[in-house]
């Protein structure tokens, strides 16, 4: 009797396995994130997440435990998933535009069984309505440039993925500040080349930067990413970290990015 019911669970989990997997697109593909066993699934002829979204989700890991968190343009999910192994919150929002790329991210959510934590809402973040005020924190990893600057994208995932095309820094920092509690934190990634822009904005919507650390691909090369930490009516301090170096100059990972992406 215990053989056969066993046999049953057996058969029973496999076809949930089979079921889950054959909705897995011809394009996609599972990618192991080599932390905590989470995976994510991906569009291989699409816009994948990049290194921006992994070192944004380990800077934020000063995250309180037990928080709850909103991850605004949230993409295939990345950020979130990540942090729910490395800060363990409370709930996670991912607030994501396209459409396919949010239902994506809903099937990464219960790959990794994360649905108790994680939630996908497929919206712009004009049109959002989650109750402001009430948010520990907020991670965002926007697109990073103005319409009509830089070379044009290849399909319309990467238009929207790279380009302000239904929100401009304006919006995602408003929205972000509307959202967070006081002295709630907000993370983002950014151009290096707009930070003047991105200070006056962070000023004006009562979000104080509280840290920040510069990311060059190499060493002797200008930086062109900076992550950030604001936190909304906090005081005047501002740490700036050591910088981030991402390649050797033989073109190889440094030890810290290595660490980062759990392979040292």
């Amino acid at each position: 009797m215990y053989y056969k019911k066993t046999l049953k669970n057996y058969y029973v989990n496999q076809l949930k396995k089979y079921l889950f997997y054959s909705k897995i697109e011809c394009m996609e593909r599972i990618d192991d994130l080599q932390f905590k066993n989470l995976k994510i699934i991906q569009d291989s002829s699409g816009f994948r997440f990049g290194i921006d979204s992994v070192l944004l989700s380990d800077f934020a890991r000063d995250i309180r435990f037990d928080s709850k968190i909103v991850d605004l343009g949230t993409g295939t999910g990345i950020i979130g998933i990540l942090l729910t192994g490395k800060v363990r919150p409370r709930k996670v929002i991912g607030v994501e535009l396209q459409k396919e790329v949010a239902e994506m991210a809903v099937r990464s959510v219960k790959l990794n069984h994360l649905e108790n934590v994680m939630e996908i809402i497929n919206c712009d973040i004009n049109e959002l309505r989650l109750e402001n005020n009430s948010f520990d924190a907020v991670v965002t990893n926007p697109p990073y440039k103005k319409l009509e600057t830089g070379i044009v994208a290849k399909n319309n995932k990467q238009m929207i993925s790279r380009f302000e095309t239904s929100a401009n820094l304006d919006d995602w920092i408003k929205i972000s500040s509307g959202l967070l509690n006081n002295k709630g934190s907000f993370y983002m990634v950014y151009r290096t080349d707009r930070m003047s822009e991105l200070f006056c904005i962070l000023k004006k919507y009562k979000l104080e930067v509280k840290k920040i650390r510069f990311v060059y691909s190499f060493l002797n090369k200008q930086s062109k990413m900076v992550l950030l930490k604001a936190v909304k009516y906090g005081g005047v301090f501002l740490k700036v970290e050591s910088p981030l170096i991402i390649y050797n100059d033989d073109g190889s990972y440094t030890d810290e990015i290595l660490k980062i992406y759990n392979k040292l």
